[in-house]
């Protein structure tokens, strides 16, 4: 016989957005197969959007624009094979592309005590839940702002804005197929804060008053344009406006007061919207003429036979003005009188005596001068001889070159041996090229430490370098040493080594430590700049760059952390290299809050949650229903997968105890669970249960049908009983019929359908991967008809 006809490629199931395009296709082993495609078990000839191709071997049903009808399970049968597979229609929230381009790219900007309106419309399958969050934390009515929701849009509105309002806003929309994040900025300009005080008094005198203050903690949102400053005398009402200052200058010293005379000043902060408030001081006087405090004693730096130079530090306390210039005095060792060295005062805190007798001991003092005039003395400096120092100290030991590169030597070099070098009082370094018989100072003052590192240098140049001791006396003797320069490197574009051991997504458990790090190249050395979402670093992070490694390190991750990071390498040619990632800092999340259990539906119960608060954080959480039937049974799963905060359990058994619990999952596992702490029951039937029905019914005479309560989706698992409830209501009462995927279930033995007083059931028992699917309720009398779809999705039990 013929070799039968085989498949060699099977459909597979897709998942789509609703309005985006759909294809299935398989592969079989012989031309001559023609083939018939089905939909839930009804043969396809002609639906709006679908079409059929053949390509050879290739047989393929094309949809143009998949909508929620489209959804199903889909066979292609030819001879003897068969294949089949799913078409699942994803319609998660969505916003105009132009508005939210407008949104997020722009801030919003309002002025204070204006009416702030920003509306959302957006499409998707309903329900869609709405939440509002400012800088991460999730907004509430109060009196001034309101959070409105409907089928179609969310608002938020604000009646008078005020500064608190600026910030970073998101929108977050949820429904059942995923979850839309719109991030924007409000920006609200106001006048400034007053500037932040006290007004410290700089100096006070008999002529002048100098105050300071400090910029304001908010400038309004507005680059400040300056500072007005007024003045009032103590005793009067008068306020006199001084002058302003620029923004960047925050001292003010006017010349309009009068010795011995009290005032108040005050400083206000000036924007594009306003003055601020003002910051006003306490009582300042403007006191009595004052001269400077005493110096601390000055100090020797060297003494010679012909000259003694001291130098000496500004008094602390400088007086009522400030300081013109210093008197020295000098008087020999032993005697009482002080001697002037200078008449007129001396700017520089460092003189240099010649008037000097050979042999003698002397001491010196000094005085600063001010408007007011001398001010006290310094106590005596030690005692100094005139007379020439020690001998110049010897030649420095071991001179070498420790490192070198193409640009630098570094010099290393021990003390002159003891009986030469015990008063040294520092190094100096010279050098000259190869070509070049000048030596030339590397340091303009002395060097303390024994190394030294000449920097400037030409690549592939030989040099001469040389050190000599310092004393009082001056330098010592030179110590020489050659040093040849190596070849610049080749230049090397820096470029970020990215491989698989960096992660361009990173999740980190909050409290755990974020460590990265980038490998790189560059020659020379590039500037390596790390950033958080454009801006820099915070404090809590550290960065580490070694050799060719950057790393960045934050300790114990907080929710804040999450972000986009970017490491920048830059080289002196202006050469840019760059590499972006993301961070999300999540935990397991924290339990739902409280449990409400309502009857809704007859036999059916409604369980409604408070959201965990991680919800503010994370936006894949979603939660898990389990319920048991006595107090020490085990947990069933009853709904997985939920996005939302309520779930409807229907056909409950009247008379028997239920007991449910919610658990928030994501990532990172599930949360402590919340429990109700009451069993549920539904009463047997009584006459009030006869009567209760009654609001389902129709009130009024000739009615078409309507639904009272739709259907809702289900998630359920494999082996469970399921239950799918609506309430109608019409007049004749309507007839009802249940179909799946279009496909009507009245003779199918599979399914039981009720219909209790306009409350309609179908039950489907043990369910199997089979009865996922679309499932809807047609109800229909003579005026009309009506129906209501859902879907139900099993869930494997493992």
């Amino acid at each position: 016989s013929a070799p039968r006809c085989h498949v060699n490629k099977h459909l597979l199931d897709v998942r789509v957005l609703k309005g985006e395009p759909a294809e299935l296709s398989c592969t079989v082993s012989k031309h001559e197969v023609t083939g018939t495609w089905f939909k839930d078990g009804l043969k396809l000839t002609s639906m709006d959007g679908v079409f059929f191709e053949k390509e050879g071997l290739v047989h393929k049903l094309i949809i143009n624009k998949v909508e929620d009808i489209h959804a199903g399970k889909y066979r292609f049968e030819g001879g003897d094979i068969k294949t089949e597979a799913s078409i699942f229609v994803e319609d998660p929230p969505q916003v105009d592309k132009v508005l939210l381009k407008n949104l997020t790219s722009v801030p919003t900007v309002a002025k204070a005590g204006q009416k702030v309106k920003i509306k959302i419309p957006f499409e998707g399958r309903l329900p869609i839940r709405a939440m509002w969050l400012k800088d991460r934390m999730e907004l509430v009515d109060d009196t001034r702002i309101r959070v409105d929701k409907t089928e179609t849009f969310t608002m938020l509105s604000i009646s008078s804005s005020e500064r608190k309002d600026h910030g970073d806003y998101k929108v977050r929309l949820k429904n059942d197929s995923g979850v839309l994040d719109i991030d924007f900025k409000l920006v609200v300009i106001d006048k400034p804060q007053p500037p932040v005080g006290p007004i410290k008094i700089v100096e006070s005198s008999a002529n002048d008053i100098t105050i300071q203050w400090k910029p304001p903690k908010d400038d309004g949102g507005k680059p400040l344009q300056n500072y007005i400053v007024e003045r009032q005398q103590v005793g009067k009402n008068d306020w006199v406006t001084l002058g302003e200052t620029p923004r960047s200058c925050t001292t003010f010293t006017t010349n309009k007061v009068e010795q011995d005379m009290s005032y108040y000043f005050r400083v206000r902060a000036v924007n594009a919207e306003g003055t601020s408030d003002a910051l006003e001081s306490d009582e300042v006087k403007a006191v009595s003429k004052a001269s400077p405090g005493a110096p601390d004693p000055p100090e020797i730096v060297s003494a010679s036979r012909d000259t003694i130079t001291i130098s000496w530090k500004a008094p602390r306390k400088t007086g009522s003005s400030r300081i013109v210039g210093y008197i020295v005095q000098k008087r020999k060792k032993g005697t009482m009188t002080w001697l002037p060295v200078n008449n007129v005062p001396v700017t520089d805190r460092k003189l240099k005596m010649t008037d000097l007798k050979k042999g003698l001991q002397y001491e010196f003092r000094v005085a600063a001068v001010n408007a007011a005039g001398i001010g006290d003395a310094s106590e005596p400096s030690q005692p100094v001889f005139a007379r020439d120092s020690m001998n110049s100290p010897g030649q420095v030991q071991d001179l070498q070159v420790s490192s070198s590169d193409s640009t630098s030597v570094t010099l290393t070099w021990k003390r002159p041996e003891a009986k030469d070098g015990s008063d040294v009082k520092g190094y100096e370094v010279e050098m000259r090229s190869s070509n070049n018989l000048s030596w030339t100072k590397c340091n303009t003052l002395p060097i303390e430490m024994t190394t030294y590192t000449v920097k400037g240098l030409q690549a592939k140049e030989v040099y001469f370098l040389r050190v000599r001791a310092l004393n009082d006396s001056g330098p010592g003797e030179a110590t020489e040493v050659e040093a040849c320069i190596e070849a610049a490197p080749p230049v090397v574009s820096p470029r970020l080594l990215i491989d698989d051991t960096v992660k361009s997504f990173l999740i980190v458990k909050a409290g755990n430590t974020i460590r990265v790090n980038i490998p790189f190249e560059a020659s020379p050395d590039p500037v390596v700049t790390w950033l958080k979402d454009g801006l820099p670093l915070p404090n809590r992070a550290t960065v580490k760059t070694e050799g060719d490694t950057t790393q960045l390190l934050i300790g114990a991750a907080e929710f804040t952390d999450s972000g986009t990071y970017t490491v920048e390498l830059q080289n002196g040619l202006g050469k840019r290299e760059a590499f972006s990632f993301q961070v999300q800092v999540t935990d397991i999340p924290q339990s739902p809050g409280h449990i409400q259990l309502e009857e809704n539906v007859p036999n059916a119960v409604t369980v409604t949650w408070e959201p965990s608060p991680s919800e503010k954080w994370e936006s894949n959480l979603y939660y898990t229903v389990l319920k048991r039937e006595s107090q020490k049974g085990s947990w069933h799963v009853v709904g997985d997968l939920i996005y939302t905060n309520k779930f409807t359990f229907t056909k409950l058994i009247p008379g028997r105890d239920y007991y449910f619990r919610v658990v928030a999952k994501n990532i990172m596992g599930a949360s402590g669970p919340s429990e109700t702490v009451q069993p549920w029951r539904i009463q047997k039937p009584t006459v009030k249960f006869q009567v209760k029905p009654q609001k389902y019914r129709g009130v009024n005479q000739n009615q078409p049908p309507r639904f009272l309560v739709p259907l809702k989706p289900h998630v359920v698992t494999t082996g469970s009983e399921c239950h799918i409830s609506c309430a109608v209501g019409g007049h004749p009462p309507p007839k009802i019929t249940w179909y799946k995927d279009n496909r009507d279930l009245s003779n199918d033995p599979a399914y039981f359908c009720t219909n209790n007083f306009g409350v309609c059931s179908l039950v489907v028992l043990g369910v199997t991967k089979q009865d996922e699917g679309e499932y809807m309720v047609q109800a229909t009398n003579e005026l009309g008809s009506a129906f209501s779809k859902a879907f139900l999705t099993i869930k494997g039990n493992n």
